[in-house]
C-alpha cells in the first residue's frame, strides 16, 4: 500500500513502541510481575486511563512486551505504563524512536492540551528533548483527527 499521508508511518512507529513502552516499565517495575500486572491494571482503573475488561497476569504483561505483540497491546496498558513511568524518580526515557512515538502518544491521550506548547510543556524537564521531535508529530497526528 502506498502512503498518502505524511503521517501514516506515525501510527505504525507507535504500534511497534507499545511493547516496548510495557517492557520499560515492567523492567523498572520493583515487583513480581503479577503483582505489577495487577497494579497496571488497577491504576488504569483509579486514575481512568482506561477500563481493563480483566486484570492481567504476569504472562499476559510479558506477551505484551514482546516486540511482536504490537496489536496486542491495549492502549490503557501503554497510557497507565507511561503514566507510571513518568512518575518514577529513576527518569527513564525511551530507548528508540519508536518507542519514543508511543510515549508521546500515550502522553496526549492521558491529556488533553490545547496547543502543542502546552503539551511540550506538561512534560517532565528531562523528558522535553527526548520527546520533542515524537511529540510533534504525535500532535500533528492529533490535529488530523487520527488519535481516537
Amino acid at each position: 500500500m502506498t502512503e498518502t499521508m505524511p503521517q501514516d508511518g506515525f501510527y505504525a512507529k507507535v504500534l511497534r513502541g507499545l511493547p516496548a513502552l510495557i517492557a520499560r516499565w515492567r523492567d523498572l517495575g520493583c515487583d513480581a510481575p503479577d503483582r505489577l500486572a495487577l497494579i497496571l491494571a488497577e491504576t488504569a482503573r483509579v486514575a481512568k486511563l482506561g477500563e481493563p475488561e480483566a486484570t492481567p497476569d504476569a504472562a499476559t504483561l510479558h506477551a505484551w512486551a514482546d516486540p511482536e505483540a504490537a496489536d496486542e497491546v491495549p492502549l490503557w496498558a501503554g497510557r497507565t505504563a507511561l503514566f507510571l513511568l513518568v512518575q518514577m524518580p529513576a527518569r527513564p526515557l525511551p530507548a528508540d524512536d519508536a518507542e519514543a512515538c508511543a510515549w508521546a502518544y500515550c502522553w496526549l491521550r492521558n491529556r488533553a492540551p490545547e496547543s502543542f506548547e502546552a503539551a511540550r510543556d506538561a512534560l517532565p524537564e528531562h523528558l522535553r528533548q527526548p520527546l520533542g521531535a515524537a511529540l510533534k508529530a504525535a500532535w500533528i497526528d492529533q490535529q488530523g483527527l487520527r488519535l481516537v
